[in-house]
């Protein structure tokens, strides 16, 4: 059961309204990594989780990120509130400001200046911003990676406004991004063997090699790809296929399939010999290159098309 306290969590002090730095501010209301994915992210997670602690921790921070909510959208409705007011009584000169772009346009005219549940492109909320998997050790890695994203996104946040009230209030929240992130941490490492996730094990060979695909040129080496716990593979032509196998792919089909697929081939296969005329052939202009074994092509096309456009101008 949920009680709403009437009292933000931290209060909210906006100098002027400022409808285009409140649609900047979505981007923590309704973005996919501001506080309502945060919360219903850790609050689904919470639900699910058979570990009294982890799911009291899941549980306090989604409620903690409502909270959030709140507050943020809290930013947004202030920053709204003299366009807002104007726009109700229709005085257009007054309403001027929101000319200047960003996602305020659709801030004032279609939700009337209050906090919509969209990024700060107008774009909606949507649970495809959730991305639990129903794991512990993987979830939570997740869930520190959300955390790491949205200090970030605050961070840049706090950088387009000289307002002390909303910076204030921004530094705030994005220090419980930072304080949710070690609970997380810790609840993490509590979990013995959390790496890698799930029950099975990785197949050994595999689990020690890095494979350099990417060559031709300075080849930085570091402790991701190099030292002794990793076999590292550089002539790929060499090591391929890395089961040791001929490297086809191949199934085993029944007799039906296999007369099936046999018509399918002999239907579909390519005239090896010939060269058909074809729509590029009756429409080539001097610059198509060759388009049968005939032509000359290319440059030389290009040299005989500027030849006679030279012949014409001098004419």
């Amino acid at each position: 059961m949920f009680m709403h306290n009437k009292r933000l969590q931290y209060t909210v002090r906006v100098s002027e309204p400022n409808p285009l730095l409140g649609s900047f501010m979505l981007e923590q209301f309704g973005g996919p990594d501001g506080e309502l994915a945060a919360a219903m992210r850790y609050f689904t997670q919470g639900l699910a989780d058979d570990d009294p602690g982890r799911k009291d921790m899941l549980l306090d921070i989604a409620t903690e990120e409502l909270s959030h909510l709140e507050v943020i959208g809290s930013i947004v409705a202030m920053l709204n509130k003299g366009a807002k007011a104007q726009i109700s009584e229709g005085s257009m000169k007054e309403a001027e400001p929101l000319t200047k772009g960003g996602n305020s346009y659709t801030q004032s005219i279609l939700y009337g200046g209050g906090p919509a549940l969209t990024n700060s492109s107008g774009a909606p909320w949507t649970a495809a911003y959730i991305d639990s998997r129903g794991d512990p050790t993987c979830d939570l890695r997740s869930n520190i990676a959300a955390e790491s994203r949205a200090k970030i996104v605050y961070e840049r946040l706090i950088n387009l406004t000289d307002d002390p009230g909303i910076k204030d209030a921004l530094g705030s929240l994005m220090t419980r991004e930072i304080a949710h992130q070690k609970s997380f941490e810790k609840a993490l490492y509590a979990i013995a063997d959390n790496f890698p996730p799930r029950k099975l094990p990785g197949l050994k060979p595999f689990a020690n090699t890095y494979v350099n695909t990417s060559q031709g040129g300075a080849e930085p080496t570091g402790p991701w790809n190099s030292g002794k716990q990793w076999a590292r593979v550089d002539d790929l032509e060499a090591a391929l296929p890395a089961d040791g196998g001929d490297g086809d792919a191949t199934v085993q089909l029944s007799s039906i399939d296999t007369t099936a697929l046999k018509a399918l081939a002999t239907r579909t296969m390519s005239q090896q010999g010939g060269d058909p005329k074809t729509g590029a052939d009756l429409g080539a202009g001097p610059d198509a290159g060759k388009v049968t074994d005939g032509d000359k092509g290319g440059a030389e096309d290009m040299d005989e098309a500027e030849a006679m456009a030279k012949k014409r101008t001098a004419a």
